[in-house]
């Protein structure tokens, strides 16, 4: 039998908070609004604690874990999986990360063209043990989703001391969300959509440019116009435990981004 060098004693007495890997790229099944699963492909990094006393986490188990789920990778799963690597490699807290590309048919405003839009999406989770006074024990998790979307704003202050035309930008407003019952990506990118100039589209005629371009003029909006809309939208979903949104204007007329966080 093979020595087991990970799990030897450690003498230098200092924990680890996070040991796993990282850059992970796995096939994995999201649930989509509208054909029940999108497959697709996400980063994933993957870690647990690790005691004083053991010298290193084993590597390989990770993968195990996650091959052993191959096809039910999804935010429904979510907390199986987690359970799952914290109990096979012994630990009090497990967590992991999920990046991928996300698709959504888009027609365009006008010309009611069809193309793929592509959204970055995340599932993110932390699970772990609770002990509590008077020896209470249990477990304490977090999921959480998120999405970045894509849109386009046009500065107010621009607009109103310009003569004729004003700056416009795209830019990427981000939100995370811990929910009580599973809330669709669909759904939060609607909500930011309806709180920028215009949306961002992947494919656009001459008239739908044009009714782009008119539609983003007659709602200038800040980034904190943007991040006050979306917090407005969310705080009153029930569903919805704590949230963060990020708003990041790419200027077109500064060196440098416009940017703006609430959350709550």
């Amino acid at each position: 039998m093979l020595k087991d060098i990970q799990g030897s004693r450690d003498k230098r007495g200092i924990a680890i908070d996070k040991v796993g890997i990282k850059n992970l790229r796995y096939p994995i099944s999201v649930l989509d609004k509208k054909k029940s699963f999108q497959h697709t492909v996400a980063d994933i990094n993957m870690f647990v604690d690790l005691p004083h006393y053991f010298k290193g986490t084993h590597m390989s188990r990770f993968l195990e874990v996650l091959n052993e789920y191959r096809g039910e990778v999804s935010i429904v799963k979510f907390p199986d999986i987690l359970r799952k690597i914290k109990k096979v490699l012994n630990a009090s807290s497990a967590s992991v990360e999920m990046e991928f590309p996300y698709f959504i048919e888009k027609s365009a405003p006008v010309s009611g063209k069809k193309s793929l839009m592509e959204y970055i999406c995340f599932y993110s989770g932390t699970i772990s043990e609770y002990h509590g006074p008077e020896k209470d024990e249990g477990e304490e998790s977090v999921i959480k989703i998120g999405v970045k979307v894509p849109v386009n704003t046009l500065c107010p202050c621009s607009k109103e001391i310009s003569k004729y035309g004003a700056h416009n930008q795209r830019g990427v407003v981000s939100v995370s969300l811990e929910f009580t019952k599973l809330v669709w990506f669909e759904d939060v990118i609607e909500w930011v959509e309806s709180c920028a100039s215009s949306p961002v589209y992947p494919l656009l005629k001459r008239e739908d440019e044009r009714f782009i371009t008119e539609t983003a003029y007659d709602n200038p909006r800040f980034v904190e116009d943007v991040v006050r809309c979306v917090g407005k939208i969310i705080k009153v979903n029930k569903n919805i435990k704590n949230f963060r949104v990020e708003a990041e204007n790419f200027e077109s007329i500064h060196n440098h981004s416009a940017y703006a966080m609430i959350e709550g």
